[in-house]
């Protein structure tokens, strides 16, 4: 009996202490590890294309003064890269902390969720920051290029990147400076939030950015309505980002919330693909190999219209 009941922990030599195996059944819990798998694996992918076609690609024309290093694409590339990593960390992270015991210890959860922080508030840092570059861009056209400049840009996006780690340090503070201690048993891994905190974080990362980007998007409708079909795919992109918000009071009552936040991260590449001819250029570029020919850096990547 007490071998049976051992057998259902996930540390059978810790009987007191030890957390219970998942108690689903084992085809839902297949399926439920092979579509996660499946979700993370093309976040991965998807991203990383866009990754390597701003990054490894120089211009975008022949001229050599229309570069794909554009202080738009710059911003769609720190997207990508915190997207990455949320299909790459998080989201398998995830699919362990719901389908199996957690076997990594308590300091390497602590620094889970340190880093789930800390990409989700720069993803959602970068979606402002884009926001802001289009507003520019189409309701101050002529002075665009004087002030939003590349330096500027990757200024901003280092800013953005450093407050995320900062903020995200005092939020998961104590849990980092005693890791484990919300875990009822071995084998678990949760993180809680009081109730003041997560409020203040809830507002701080949901609804002031979702109110930032809306009042943004509407000045630039109301002053662009000739182009909405050009602005139909950023605000797409916005929309499916912001559709869901993360419950930050208490981890364990929003998981299916935060796999729902965290599989928009694979959508943004799959708009990139559909509205950009440039992107669907680099990637068929880059998954033929071309890329690993001397010189493919200057390849040109624009589509000539007919």
């Amino acid at each position: 009996m007490d071998s049976q009941v051992g057998g259902d922990l996930c540390f059978p030599h810790l009987f007191n202490t030890s957390c219970k195996k998942p108690t689903s059944s084992w085809t839902e819990t297949v399926l439920l590890r092979t579509m996660l798998s499946f979700i993370s694996l093309l976040t991965v992918a998807l991203n990383l294309l866009v990754i390597i076609s701003v990054s490894h690609f120089r211009h975008m024309f022949l001229s050599p003064c229309r570069k794909l290093h554009t202080p738009t694409n710059i911003l769609l590339l720190s997207l990508a890269v915190s997207d990455f990593l949320v299909g790459l960390l998080l989201m398998p992270g995830e699919i362990m902390r719901r389908t199996a015991c957690w076997f990594f210890g308590d300091l390497m959860c602590s620094l889970y969720n340190y880093v789930s922080y800390i990409v989700t508030s720069a993803s959602v840092g970068d979606m402002v920051l884009i926001s802001a570059d289009r507003y520019v861009a189409i309701c101050d056209p002529l002075h665009y290029s004087s002030t939003v400049t590349e330096r500027k840009v990757k200024v901003c996006v280092c800013l953005c990147w450093l407050s995320s780690v900062l903020y995200s340090s005092v939020i998961v503070k104590s849990d980092l400076t005693q890791p484990g201690q919300h875990n009822s048993c071995y084998g678990e891994c949760v993180i809680v939030v009081d109730y003041v905190l997560g409020t203040f974080d809830l507002v701080v990362t949901f609804i002031a950015p979702v109110t930032v980007v809306v009042v943004l998007y509407m000045r630039v409708f109301v002053v662009a309505v000739s182009q909405a079909r050009a602005m139909r795919s950023q605000v797409t992109a916005v929309s499916l980002q912001l559709s869901v918000s993360e419950d930050l009071l208490t981890d364990s009552s929003a998981s299916y919330v935060i796999f729902l936040f965290y599989f928009n991260s694979c959508l943004n590449p799959v708009i990139y693909a559909l509205f950009y001819p440039w992107f669907r250029r680099a990637t068929k570029l880059i998954i033929t190999f071309q890329i690993l020919r001397p010189g493919s850096c200057e390849a040109n990547i624009h589509v000539r219209r007919r």
